[in-house]
């Protein structure tokens, strides 16, 4: 099977609502603006993070999530889960288990990790990724890219509205929001801001900031051959992972800090359980001698 690769801090996933009933009320206010087409309506920040959580929690649904028990989420929680949150958003994790290399974070600080990923990065490796994600709603790119999406949405099916009390993102809306978003890419300098925050993190927090360049290079390297149509497909407003790479690899030699990364050990298993084995003490045989 071909292993599908990141696109760093695209969401990517269809969000098909199944109950019909199901509606993410963004007040009279709003709505009442877009059915008057008008475009400078007010959509904020915690607009933006209500629409994408919801869209998360129903992708949870539809995935195979891995248990709080599980040996991927023990690690995740190991190298990422004390930082939960940052100036003006909290975060939460959960990893899916599937065999995509793929990671994203959303406008209201959820973080999903795909096991293929964690299958191909050490522990620095995916903070790199994993930071890089966290860059993109640090620095509002997850909710500019959602907002965006809405109101292109929103705004068709309010054009051709005629009803005048709808207060509500209705599942069909949430649907179009989905297939724009994941047809949105962030823009180069979005993405360089986040590959800088992502930097910046781990050398504020002590970690081996050379990983960034190595998980680009994993990246790169994985590029070539077959796959390679579709890399350039999926990254063709983005630089390429060779270029982010020498880009990290030029912010560690400025710093001082530049060495060649050498990938660690990568462990997906849970941790040997310490057993305390009593020991018997032994005593010594004496044999005297008869005289």
């Amino acid at each position: 099977m071909k292993k599908k690769f990141i696109v760093l801090g695209v969401l990517f996933a269809t969000f098909g609502f199944t109950r019909m009933n199901a509606q993410i009320n963004l007040g009279d206010k709003a709505i009442g603006a877009l059915q008057k087409g008008v475009t400078g309506f007010t959509f904020s920040n915690a607009d933006a993070a209500a629409l994408s959580k919801a869209a998360v929690d129903k992708m949870d649904t539809e995935h195979d999530v891995a248990s709080a028990t599980d040996p991927y989420t023990l690690r995740l929680n190991r190298v990422f889960g004390k930082y939960t949150a940052g100036e003006g958003y909290t975060l939460n994790y959960k990893v899916y288990k599937l065999k995509e290399v793929n990671a994203f974070a959303t406008a209201d600080g959820s973080v999903r990790v795909y096991t293929g990923l964690m299958d191909i990065m050490d522990d620095n490796e995916l903070l790199a990724v994993i930071g890089h994600e966290i860059g993109h709603v640090a620095n509002h790119d997850s909710q500019d890219a959602i907002k965006a999406a809405y109101k292109k949405e929103a705004l068709m099916d309010a054009a051709a509205s005629q009803s005048a009390t709808v207060a509500s993102v209705t599942d069909s809306q949430l649907g179009k929001i989905g297939s724009s978003i994941i047809d949105s890419k962030f823009s180069r300098k979005q993405e360089a801001e986040a590959d800088l925050f992502s930097y910046n993190f781990m050398k504020k927090n002590g970690y081996n900031v050379n990983a960034e360049e190595s998980a680009f290079r994993i990246l790169a390297k994985m590029s070539e051959g077959t796959e390679a149509s579709f890399i350039d497909q999926m990254m063709s407003s983005h630089p390429d992972s060779k270029q982010r790479a020498e880009d990290a690899k030029k912010r560690a030699e400025k710093d001082g800090l530049y060495k060649p990364y050498v990938q660690q050990k990568i462990v997906n298993t849970a941790p040997a359980k310490t057993t305390t084995t009593k020991k018997a003490a032994t005593k010594k045989k004496t044999t005297t001698k008869k005289k």
